[in-house]
C-alpha cells in the first residue's frame, strides 16, 4: 500500500515517514504542485495512494486547493468517496474556520500539530487502513 506525505517542514517530513514507514510504501513531496504530479502519476501507474498526510499550508498549491483538484479527479475516474484516497489533513491551525473548511473539502480527518505516534496511528486505524496491537485511546 501506498501512502503520500505532503509537508514543507523537514522535520515534520521525516516524522510521518518513520511512523508511516512500517505499515506503508512511502512517498514525499514537499508542495502542492509536486504532491499533484505524485498524485497523478501513481494513479497512471495503477497504483494509487491509499492514505495521504496533507499539510494545509504549503507552498504553490494549499493543501486544500489540492484536495479538491483530486477529489475531482477522482471524480472523474468514477470513484466514490469510500473508493478514493483517505486524507488527513495536518496542521498547527486548530481554529474552526481551517478544520471546518479541510472536511468541506474533503478530508477524512484532521490533526493538529504537534501529533504523537498514538493519536497518528490511531486516525490511521479508524480508517481502517492498518490494525494495530497497541491499545489506542
Amino acid at each position: 500500500m501506498r501512502a503520500l506525505i505532503v509537508e514543507d517542514d523537514f522535520r515534520s517530513r521525516m516524522l510521518l515517514q518513520k511512523y508511516l514507514m512500517p505499515f506503508f510504501e512511502v512517498h514525499i513531496a514537499v508542495d502542492g504542485r509536486e504532491a499533484l504530479q505524485a498524485f497523478n502519476l501513481a494513479i497512471e501507474e495503477e497504483e494509487p495512494y491509499k492514505l495521504i498526510y496533507l499539510d494545509i499550508l504549503l507552498p504553490r498549491l494549499d493543501g486544500q486547493e489540492f484536495l479538491i483538484e483530486i477529489r475531482q479527479i477522482e471524480e472523474k475516474l468514477g470513484l466514490f468517496a469510500s473508493d478514493g484516497v483517505k486524507v488527513v489533513m495536518t496542521s498547527a491551525l486548530k481554529d474552526s474556520k481551517n478544520v471546518l473548511g479541510a472536511f468541506k473539502t474533503g478530508c477524512e480527518a484532521y490533526l493538529v500539530k504537534p501529533f504523537d505516534r498514538k493519536k497518528f496511528l490511531g486516525v490511521i486505524e479508524k480508517l481502517n487502513l492498518i490494525k494495530t496491537t497497541e491499545p489506542q485511546s
